[in-house]
């Protein structure tokens, strides 16, 4: 009975290792996933949804995380909710603007559907992993976008803003669009 004891002992010591170490090659902050939207885990019940901004969203991971007390934020020491986005393209040598109004979004509806702001968010790249802050500059940068989106929209001025045929293949509003390339 002892042995079987100790063996189960090694064996749950190595899993919690292989996981621990599963967890930081993925790039997820320490802390407990709440919401997957990738192939591989459930489907979570519902997107990400802010009424007053009309906005909604699928982040690929939501972790909560233990965050420290940092004198520059509004956040007390605790945890707090993470928005991650994993990308799978190629990595590029600094985020694209797309992509930190992207995570910008999912921190803007965490914050709407937690009622609790997240300090940052977090992309993941194939190559490496960037924390980008949520300040209210990233916040600011993107409700003007939306703005201005939602602006070009009622104007009928929203044009292509590319000339790469592959990725209007892959839009998800390319049946709408007047403007699409292949």
């Amino acid at each position: 009975m002892a042995l079987l004891f100790f063996l189960l002992l090694i064996l749950s010591m190595l899993l919690f290792r292989w996981a621990r170490r599963t967890q930081a090659r993925s790039g997820l902050p320490q802390g407990r996933v709440i919401y997957a939207d990738t192939g591989g885990w459930r489907r979570p019940e519902r997107s990400l949804f802010s009424s007053e901004l009309r906005l909604t969203g699928k982040p690929d991971y939501l972790v909560v995380a233990d965050v420290a007390d940092d004198a520059d934020d509004d956040n007390d020491a605790g945890q707090a909710i993470i928005p991650v986005e994993v990308k799978s393209g190629s990595t590029p040598s600094q985020p694209y603007l797309s992509h930190l109004l992207q995570l910008a979004a999912y921190c803007c509806l965490v914050e709407s559907e937690y009622h609790r702001r997240p300090p940052y968010g977090i992309i993941q790249y194939p190559q490496h992993t960037v924390q980008v802050a949520y300040t209210q500059e990233l916040e600011e940068t993107l409700l003007d976008t939306l703005a201005a989106m939602r602006a070009d929209l009622r104007a009928g001025e929203a044009p292509r803003d590319h000339n790469d045929p592959a990725r209007c293949r892959r839009c998800g509003y390319r049946i709408y669009c007047d403007q699409w390339l292949a």
